[in-house]
């Protein structure tokens, strides 16, 4: 199975690029879209200057709890910047939601919760809210967050994204906000 393959079976169909979005980035944004495969794992993230974001990460049940996921975290927390991501609201019909929560919990994450991030799936054409984790070596504030998010959303969620869906996602300040004063229950606590 190729690691296109892995990702498609494990993600919901709201959360995936296409393999022709992804497979452009890997060749022309090659400088700042990665992909760390192995037989067990597909890591895909974006590097910048000032923060990294983690696109995907699948580790097989094979290899599950045998500490793949920490090694892959840790290699990113070694280069000394913020790590971002995005992750779906617990549902419990889906323990594998949780049990992600509670690795990224156990991983030194916060819960960005002063972001909201809703956005509408091209695939399925329904809005999907996702939470927003962060690990950050020198305590970032979530606006320094937010702000990494929308360059995230501009440069990698919509890449040529009319030209490779036929139509575009919404703009990154539609489907990300940005409340100082609201909080979110915070997902990590009752986990």
């Amino acid at each position: 199975m190729n690691w296109y393959e892995k990702l498609n079976q494990y993600f919901p169909i709201e959360e995936m690029k296409s393999k022709k979005h992804m497979e452009l980035l890997l060749k022309e944004r090659a400088d700042i879209y990665i992909k760390d495969e192995g037989k067990n794992h597909v890591l895909m993230y974006v590097e910048l200057d000032d923060f990294i974001f983690i696109d995907y990460l699948f580790v097989s049940k094979d290899a599950r709890g045998e500490g793949l996921g920490h090694k892959l975290i840790t290699k990113l927390k070694k280069k000394n910047k913020p790590i971002i991501l995005e992750v779906e609201p617990v549902n419990y019909d889906d323990t594998d939601t949780e049990k992600r929560l509670k690795f990224y919990k156990r991983e030194g994450f916060h819960h960005a919760e002063t972001i909201g991030y809703e956005r509408r799936s091209i695939a399925t054409n329904e809005v999907n809210k996702m939470e927003i984790l962060y690990w950050s070596p020198n305590e970032e504030s979530e606006e320094d967050i937010y702000k990494a998010m929308i360059k995230t959303y501009n440069l990698i969620h919509t890449y040529k994204d009319k030209e490779i869906y036929g139509e575009s996602y919404e703009s990154a300040r539609e489907a990300i906000t940005l409340d100082e004063t609201k909080r979110d229950s915070n997902i990590l606590d009752n986990l």
